[in-house]
């Protein structure tokens, strides 16, 4: 529930518009609700000022219609990550206004339009094509928790020359997420020329001594470029929640 949804309540109440005991049942699943196959926290928004999102991995279509549903309940978009095609086309035949980014293996519903919160440009850059899955997930999240969005992709340091040619880019960004394979150098070239904060995401992308991109993660951990912060393997829904955070104190 969103903060705007529980002032117009409050405000109803105070006009004489809503009486307290229908404001009651309005606001009776704060802080949270719980549906028996998950307890949704309903007061994140307030807290956080974005609501609890899916991690659809693992779970059955009917434990996420069902917290789709809660959520959607509330007034809130949804955010649903890690679901693949067949599991997104299920959900879209229960909620037709749902989209379905095959890029991203996200499914999103807007019920209403996203508040344009940041104060700069979150960029996000990742090395190869092979990574965009989870490059895609970090546009798809920073866009929805309010922020302008940029991509750059397959710039890796196979070919520097590519990354290079997109200094200008590199230099207007407010945060900068950084997404890449195999040995994981790429953040470690960008944090070396910008003054921005860099968010280095490993993917699993590799070959077998990569394991399953550990590689990439401990390269990272040990970048020598200062102001590179690292997130877990594959994880390009919480680089760009991070980095919204960050947009929104930027400047």
């Amino acid at each position: 529930m969103q903060s705007k949804t529980i002032e117009k309540i409050l405000q109803d109440v105070r006009d004489g518009s809503v009486d307290v005991a229908n404001a009651l049942e309005k606001l009776k699943h704060l802080p949270f609700e719980d549906l028996g196959c998950a307890t949704v926290d309903h007061h994140r928004t307030l807290r956080q000022g974005f609501p609890e999102v899916i991690f659809g991995q693992g779970k059955s279509i009917p434990q996420m219609r069902t917290i789709i549903q809660a959520l959607l309940d509330k007034g809130g978009n949804v955010l649903a990550t890690r679901v693949n095609r067949a599991k997104g086309a299920k959900l879209m035949e229960s909620f037709p206004q749902a989209v379905y980014h095959a890029d991203a293996r996200a499914l999103t519903i807007e019920q209403h339009p996203v508040e344009r919160r940041g104060k700069g440009k979150i960029l996000v850059v990742c090395a190869g094509t092979s990574d965009i899955p989870v490059a895609a997930e970090a546009v798809l999240t920073a866009e929805l928790m309010g922020n302008e969005v940029e991509k750059v992709y397959d710039v890796g340091v196979a070919g520097l020359h590519r990354l290079l040619a997109r200094r200008g880019t590199l230099a207007e960004a407010a945060v900068i997420i950084v997404v890449a394979g195999m040995e994981g150098a790429l953040p470690s070239v960008v944090g070396g020329l910008v003054d921005k904060p860099v968010i280095a995401v490993p993917t699993s992308v590799g070959y077998g001594a990569s394991f399953g991109g550990v590689a990439a993660l401990l390269g990272m951990l040990n970048s020598c470029a200062a102001g590179v912060t690292v997130v877990n393997i594959d994880n390009g829904f919480g680089a760009a929640y991070a980095a919204s955070l960050m947009n929104r104190v930027h400047g």
